[in-house]
């Protein structure tokens, strides 16, 4: 298991006590869904490098169209995008998912941050970038 899936599964057992919706005007904490319940997304840290942070958005339908499986990955990899705090998205390798039933709601037209990245939940999707204007819609 890598390392970020690992920090995003100890995220997710800690997550569960979470409230059911998310402010638009402060730090919503690590795990946001869409009012659609299709995109999951995670914010989690490096454990050896904890200035090296990461968003992980899960998207429940996969991505369209379905990126080449890369090299290195003998898992599932179509199913979501990552985002460092530095550098452009990736498609999502990985065994396991964020998806879990306690995840506080980012409504349409709200905005989630945290320590660099920014979400916005619109009705035509979910659009995050980190402090370098790199992301994903």
């Amino acid at each position: 298991m890598s390392r970020l899936a690992f920090v995003s599964a100890v995220v997710a057992v800690v997550a569960g006590a979470a409230s059911t919706s998310v402010s638009a005007t402060h730090d919503a904490g690590s795990y946001f869904v869409t009012p659609s319940r299709n995109i999951i997304c995670s914010w989690s840290t490096d454990i050896d490098k904890p200035s090296r942070t990461y968003l992980r958005c899960d998207i429940g339908t996969g991505l369209n169209p379905k990126p080449k499986r890369p090299s290195w990955c003998d898992v599932d990899w179509a199913f979501g995008l990552s985002l460092r705090n530095v550098g452009r998205a990736d498609p999502i390798c990985a065994g396991d998912s964020v998806f879990h039933g306690l995840t506080p709601v980012l409504p349409y037209g709200a905005t989630w941050r945290k320590r660099g990245f920014t979400c916005r939940s619109r009705r035509v999707g979910l659009t995050c970038r980190n402090s370098h204007g790199h992301g994903f819609s």
